[in-house]
């Protein structure tokens, strides 16, 4: 993608699905960690921007580095006032590692539809089968289209416990 919000469709629906047991916020971290690599290399100057990070195996660290993120600012909110923001204090770590994994793979994914430079079975191959199998419209239109039926599904929700509790 060459804006990381498009991957949060995707992530928006998983969660709005199951959102007892997969964390968007951990979605969205793991999401933005990844592309902190092409930033880096587009800052740089640098032609092939899509590396270590967008293979499998760059993902699994980055899902792994996501989860202990998150047990950092629980220990470190133990001791200092960190906001509650979204309530991610209120997540438990089987939401936060299926947020995470469910983030870093997707990303994979999607890129690898998207970016001819993603290897993203490396080192064991160097090749990218996915690359193009859908145009890049259509590619978007179905993360755009997973964010609007995550909207639907969350909106769905919250009226139903509205009229139950109102």
């Amino acid at each position: 993608m060459p804006f990381t919000p498009f991957h949060f469709g995707p992530g928006a629906v998983i969660h709005a699905v199951a959102p007892r047991r997969v964390s968007f916020i951990a979605f969205v971290a793991a999401n933005v960690l990844i592309d902190v690599e092409p930033a880096y290399y587009m800052l740089t100057g640098q032609d092939t921007l899509h590396r270590f990070f967008h293979t499998y195996v760059g993902a699994s660290v980055v899902a792994v580095a996501t989860v202990l993120l998150f047990l950092l600012a629980r220990k470190a909110a133990l001791s200092a006032p960190l906001p509650n923001l979204l309530r991610w204090k209120e997540l438990n770590l089987a939401q936060v590692i299926a947020g995470a994994a469910a983030g870093a793979y997707s990303h994979i994914v999607l890129d690898s539809v998207m970016h001819a430079d993603i290897r993203p079975w490396a080192p064991f191959s160097q090749a990218n089968a996915l690359c193009l199998l859908v145009s890049i419209d259509a590619l978007q239109d179905f993360c755009i289209g997973a964010g609007a039926v995550a909207v639907v599904i969350l909106a769905g929700r919250q009226l139903l416990r509205t009229r139950r509790d109102g």
